[in-house]
């Protein structure tokens, strides 16, 4: 059922639920914060962390740095690990009470779980996996003769669809709040203001554990010798050129003499040369590395979506007209196996003579 005008006018505010495991704020809550500063402004709105958990309130202050008017802080002993229905519980409450205009949630594993709980707990659409969102006119172009129609003010939130083979805008002009889930690593942190405060506002709406509520027997943390490749600074990625699982070997000598980190493609994954942790792309991760080394890969627009905000992209590959060229900031046409024993022995001849 659609909301009335008069009720979707009570609607306000950008907020973020700030997710956090362990008293740890996860890099998404910060990134989402950016991106919400930058939609309250043309709506002159403010922008509200919601921060759910066990203990959690003195994490408030870091929000505030990464741009939070004020900060939600739902705290309950129930809330210590993540369990669907409490945080669902929490979220929606908060919805229900503050009425926000816009609510962003991380597309991490919590959230792509949590945003479509509460979207139908709240009777608000979704959109899943965003990759950008802007503030604009719903529609985008008036319809003839229905000009005065044309809504202002909307979020539009644009996602790959069809297999990351067309972009769709999506609105939700009749409902509130506006829900989207947001890939990771694709908005960008503001410049933390150090010392900022937020307005921290305490509120519990009570919690009955119920058959819903699981119990959490144990907690695994995985053991990773491997750095995320979402944090690497440098990326010697490779996609099926590369020829072979042996061949990697080419791009991790280069990886260690630069000091980077191998990430590949989603064939790579798909061949079973390397693991899925390791993949950049629509479906595997976003990466926005200082330098980012695309070996033997065509540059599908799947895996040019999730690099190609690398500040530097070096591609290597025997094709000339690959697509990769069309985003590498440099480009170098040859076989692999020539160019990368020579480019490491390059790297390794010059950090030698920094040394000296």
């Amino acid at each position: 059922m659609n909301m009335t005008p008069e009720a979707i006018a009570e609607y306000k505010g950008v907020y973020v639920f700030a997710q956090q495991v362990d008293h740890t704020v996860g890099s998404i809550a910060y990134e989402l914060l950016g991106k919400a500063r930058d939609l309250a402004a043309p709506l002159n709105t403010e922008v509200v962390a919601v921060l759910i958990g066990s203990g959690v309130k003195d994490l408030a202050d870091s929000l505030a740095e990464y741009g939070a008017d004020k900060v939600i802080v739902v705290d309950d002993p129930e809330l210590k690990e993540y369990r669907t229905e409490p945080y669902a519980h929490a979220l929606a409450s908060v919805i229900n009470k503050y009425k926000p205009e816009i609510m962003l949630v991380g597309a991490t594993a919590i959230g792509r779980d949590l945003g479509p709980t509460v979207s139908a707990r709240v009777a608000t659409g979704l959109t899943a996996d965003c990759t950008v969102l802007e503030i604009g006119d719903f529609p985008l172009v008036p319809v003839p003769g229905k000009e005065n129609e044309q809504l202002h003010n909307q979020l539009l939130m644009t996602r790959p669809a069809f297999g990351g083979n067309t972009i769709a805008t999506i609105a939700c002009p009749y409902n509130r709040p506006q829900m989207a889930t947001v890939r990771p690593g694709v908005m960008q942190k503001i410049e933390p203001k150090k010392g900022a405060k937020a307005v921290v506002e305490e509120f519990n709406p009570g919690f009955t554990p119920n058959n819903r509520y699981v119990t959490i027997k144990e907690v695994v943390k995985a053991v990773k010798d491997t750095v995320d490749i979402m944090d690497a600074k440098i990326l010697v990625s490779g996609g099926r050129g590369v020829g072979s699982p042996e061949n990697f070997k080419l791009l991790e000598d280069l990886a260690e003499a630069i000091g980077g980190t191998v990430s590949c493609s989603r064939a790579v994954v798909d061949a079973g040369w390397k693991p899925k942790d390791l993949q950049v792309g629509q479906t595997g991760k976003t990466v926005r590395p200082n330098v980012y080394f695309a070996i033997g890969i065509s540059g599908a627009i799947q895996h040019v979506a999730g690099m190609e905000e690398s500040d530097i992209i070096i591609a290597i590959n025997k094709d000339e007209d690959a697509p990769i060229f069309d985003v590498a900031d440099y480009g170098v046409v040859g076989d692999l196996n020539k160019i990368l024993p020579q480019l490491t022995e390059q790297v390794k001849a010059a950090r030698a003579a920094k040394k000296n």
